[in-house]
């Protein structure tokens, strides 16, 4: 069954036409081919250095590691946009910033239950992923962190491609590990929680044992999570299936399971002594060990996930199941988060909300027993709008679709004749003041501030000889900045929200 499917990918036929900036994709479906189980892990807010494999230090993960060394690892894969929503939009379908129809975090409604209202919803019947895999006969399911609307919305999951949803439908709820309920189906799902306020701040003399258990409930939302990915695995184990598991850590608030955190106490004192308490000054949920809670809620995603392995090994549906695990964006630089302490970008400039290399740059790793061979690294330079064209590749998909994405399914499969290199990557980020980015082979162009002056001047690093942006080259290189001004030009599409708007339009608006 194996062999039988790599015959069937190396076959595979490829038509492109390049229509107005926009790549149109047809691919001839395989022959013979015995579609794999589809399983993508989605991290929230991870930073490029915080697994293990990636030289992480101090937070232990070791079912990701050894995913790692049954599979291959990227070092140069991005994500789409350096904030969730946006990100996790382009992800689905497949579209870059200049072309995506959420560019930023929209936020509708308020933090308590009785607001809850959301993102800016997806529009009606947007091609995404989920969409593209029931067409070739998945049972599709998205568990966690949706962030592109709400159950009575477009945006609804499961009228956008996901046949079961269950988790967070509004990012604001996900700031609480504890929250009253989840979504199931477009149905709210109650938990054994009492109501938390995660933003109410504490005061040294506030900061009682019992003011911080305000803090914690009894059901941990990535444990319901994962119960339920597992039971949707279980359900549909003789396949084929697709599994979008965005689960919400480490993103803020810094809470964990008593027992995780434990693990960590008294690990990362300063001096040999206690951690200092997190009393809420950035926002998010108080913690007397915010470094131990950290580091509690990586490797307990991580143990989650190594559940999730085990289950495929017992349902002996292994070596049909394509692993994949990525990241939103990079470490986050508030709720007490200490990404300096734990080197969570390594040597990378630049964090959550940064188009420098530490907001985008993100782990991948991908695992296919029989299939992807073990103990790979690849310095492909892929991005997370390529996943739509990957598995449509993957699948045999045979109808036309728009994208911005390369499939980078022969570099999985050690086909490196094969693999198509992207010309440039393209950020467009409305937020934190406005900013650009473009990678073109070993340039990286880079512009902020742009919401005040559109005319603000690049700024270019070589990336092979200075991965950490430090020193601007854009004086030296006038031809690469006259080619940056040309793709800005040519990729950017209005969008539907003013505030988006950076870039001068040119275009009609995205769709």
């Amino acid at each position: 069954m194996v062999s039988s499917m790599k015959l069937s990918v190396v076959v595979c036929s490829v038509a492109v036409l390049i229509v107005a900036g926009w790549v149109l994709v047809s691919f001839t479906p395989p022959r013979s081919a015995v579609p794999p189980n589809i399983i993508y892990i989605y991290a929230d807010d991870l930073g490029y250095a915080e697994l293990g494999c990636y030289g992480q230090q101090k937070i232990r993960t070791p079912n990701l590691d050894r995913l790692a060394r049954e599979g291959i690892r990227f070092t140069q894969h991005y994500t789409s946009m350096p904030v969730c929503a946006p990100a996790r939009c382009m992800l689905l379908t497949g579209k870059h910033s200049g072309h995506s129809y959420i560019r930023g975090n929209y936020e509708m409604g308020g933090f308590p239950d009785s607001l809850e209202g959301g993102q800016m919803p997806l529009y009606p019947g947007a091609f995404t992923l989920g969409r593209m895999l029931q067409q070739q006969g998945y049972k599709t399911a998205c568990v966690g962190k949706w962030g592109m609307g709400m159950a009575n919305t477009t945006g609804n999951p499961n009228q956008q491609g996901f046949d079961y949803f269950y988790g967070y439908l509004d990012q604001k709820q996900a700031h609480n590990y504890y929250p009253t309920h989840l979504w199931e189906n477009g149905k709210p799902d109650k938990l054994n929680n009492p109501v938390i306020d995660v933003h109410r701040r504490l005061t040294p003399e506030t900061a009682t044992p019992e003011a911080f258990a305000y803090f914690r409930g009894n059901d941990y939302a990535i444990d319901k999570m994962s119960q339920k990915a597992q039971a949707f695995v279980r359900q549909n184990k003789k396949g084929p299936f697709f599994l979008y598991l965005p689960f919400t850590a480490p993103h803020v608030s810094l809470q964990a399971p008593e027992a995780a955190v434990k693990e960590y106490i008294g690990k990362f004192g300063d001096h040999g002594g206690a951690e200092r308490p997190y009393l809420g000054e950035q926002s998010y949920a108080s913690t007397p060990y915010p470094r131990a809670t950290y580091a509690a809620m990586i490797t307990h995603m991580d143990a989650q996930i190594g559940k999730l392995m085990q289950l495929l090994k017992e349902l002996n549906i292994d070596n049909n199941t394509l692993v994949m695990f990525s990241s939103d964006n990079g470490a986050t630089f508030n709720g007490g988060v200490e990404a300096a302490y734990f080197n969570s970008v390594g040597k990378l400039r630049g964090l959550k909300m940064d188009v420098y290399e530490g907001g985008i740059r993100e782990p991948m790793l991908a695992r296919w027993p029989g299939t992807i061979k073990p103990n790979q690294t690849t310095d492909h330079v892929s991005v997370q709008y390529d996943l739509l064209a990957t598995l449509a590749e993957l699948v045999g998909y045979k109808h036309p679709f728009v994208t911005d994405g390369i499939s980078f399914l022969p570099t999985l499969l050690a086909q490196p004749s094969s693999q198509k290199k992207h010309p440039f990557l393209y950020w467009e980020y409305p937020e934190k003041g406005g900013q650009l980015a473009i990678r073109m082979g070993s340039w990286k162009a880079v512009k902020t501030n742009v919401r005040k002056a559109r005319t603000a001047p690049w700024q270019l690093y070589d990336l092979n000889k200075d991965v950490s942006e430090t020193t601007n080259i854009a004086d030296k290189h006038p031809d690469i900045i006259r080619q940056a001004n040309v793709i800005v030009a040519r990729e950017h599409t209005p969008t539907h929200i003013n505030e988006w708007e950076i870039v001068t339009p040119k275009t009609k608006p995205a769709n």
